[in-house]
C-alpha cells in the first residue's frame, strides 16, 4: 500500500487506490488522472486551490471538506469531524486537525485530517495539527504528519505523535517550508520505531 501514496508538493497527496484520491491538491499544475474522491481539510493556499480541483473533479468525483470550505467549492459535500462515509471500496473519517498552542490553525477554523482505510491498511493523514487528544485513539499503519513546525507538528513533536501511534511506516510532509535536513533529522530520531519514507514529489 505504501507504494501507492504518492506526494504532491507540501500537504497534497494522490492514494492510487481504486478509488483515486487525492488528499489537499494546490500544486497541480497539469491534467492528470480524474480523481474519484478529493479530500480538502484546510482552507490555506497549501492545502486549497480551486483551480486544482477543477483539474482533478469529474462527473462522479466526490468532494468532501469542512463546513467553511463547502461554501466555496461547487457541488462538495460536507464531512463533519469523526463522521465516516464510504466510497467505492474505501472507509474516510474526518478527524479534527488543529493547534491548541498556535494562532495559526484555531479549533475555530474546523480543519479535518483524515482516516482512509482502503485494502485492510489505515492511513492516517494529519493535516495541520500540534498534538491534540483525538490522536489518542488513532493507530493507523500508516501515518502522514507534518514536521515543519508553523503552527504544526515539530520534528521532535512528530516522533513523540510516533511514539504513541505505532504505525508501521510514516510519511513526513509540509516540505515547502521544512527543509531535507529536517526530514533527515525526524527519520534518524524515529530509529526503528517505524520505517520512514522520505516521498519524491510526483512530476
Amino acid at each position: 500500500m505504501i507504494d501507492q501514496i504518492q506526494w504532491l508538493g507540501h500537504g497534497g497527496f494522490f492514494i492510487q487506490g481504486p478509488p483515486l484520491i487525492y488528499i489537499n491538491p494546490s500544486l497541480v499544475t497539469r491534467n492528470t488522472f480524474l480523481a474519484d474522491v478529493i479530500l480538502v481539510g484546510h482552507h490555506h493556499d497549501e492545502h486549497f486551490s480551486v483551480a486544482s480541483i477543477n483539474k482533478l473533479r469529474g462527473p462522479q468525483t466526490r468532494i468532501l471538506t469542512n463546513e467553511h470550505l463547502a461554501k466555496e467549492i461547487e457541488g462538495s459535500q460536507i464531512i463533519r469531524p469523526w463522521q465516516s462515509m464510504m466510497v467505492d471500496r474505501a472507509g474516510i473519517k474526518a478527524i479534527p486537525a488543529y493547534s491548541p498552542n498556535s494562532l495559526i490553525h484555531p479549533q475555530s477554523d474546523g480543519g479535518l485530517g483524515f482516516v482512509i482505510s482502503i485494502n485492510y491498511y489505515d492511513i492516517y493523514y494529519a493535516g495541520d495539527t500540534q498534538i491534540i487528544p483525538e490522536m489518542n485513539t488513532i493507530h493507523p499503519d500508516i501515518a502522514i504528519l507534518p514536521i515543519d513546525g508553523r503552527g504544526t507538528l515539530t520534528v521532535d513533536e512528530a516522533v513523540e505523535v510516533v511514539k504513541m501511534m505505532r504505525p508501521r511506516w510514516v510519511i513526513p510532509c509540509n516540505w515547502g517550508i521544512a527543509t531535507q535536513a529536517d526530514a533527515r533529522l525526524f527519520k534518524k530520531a524515529v530509529g526503528g520505531r517505524a520505517e520512514v519514507i522520505l516521498p519524491q514529489l510526483t512530476e
